[in-house]
């Protein structure tokens, strides 16, 4: 069985930097309250806002030890009117071995992202 365990955070400036570092602050929150092991993971599939140019936030997972044979792809959100800017959004997709209930997922919200899921925010 696959479960996705997914996140979002925001960034205050279309940087590099800023970018890697925000998107390393949440995958590791994904990862650790999750428990998960690399090789559990089937995918991982990271998006950006429009807004968001300047790299790759799948750099960020390459600096993980023992991730950098996961697959990983980068895409850009639909440009919906008046969506939240400057947004990361990462869905991890996890082999489980036994039956996991969605309720036992935690899915993490930081920063101005708690708004896209604020029943969810108070989770993590």
């Amino acid at each position: 069985m696959i479960r996705g365990v997914r996140g979002a955070t925001t960034v205050e400036y279309d940087k590099e930097l800023e970018i890697i570092e925000e998107t390393t602050s949440l995958l590791t929150k994904m990862i650790e309250a999750n428990q998960i092991q690399a090789d559990d993971v089937a995918s991982v599939f990271i998006s950006v806002t429009e807004d968001l140019t300047s790299t790759f936030p799948a750099k960020a997972l390459r600096n993980f030890t023992g991730w950098n044979l996961v697959p990983v792809m980068c895409m850009q959100e639909i440009p919906v009117p008046n969506s939240l800017e400057k947004c990361i959004r990462i869905m991890i997709h996890v082999n489980v071995d036994r039956e996991l209930p969605q309720k036992d997922i935690v899915h993490i919200y930081s920063r101005n992202a708690k708004k896209l899921r604020p029943d969810l925010s108070n989770m993590s």
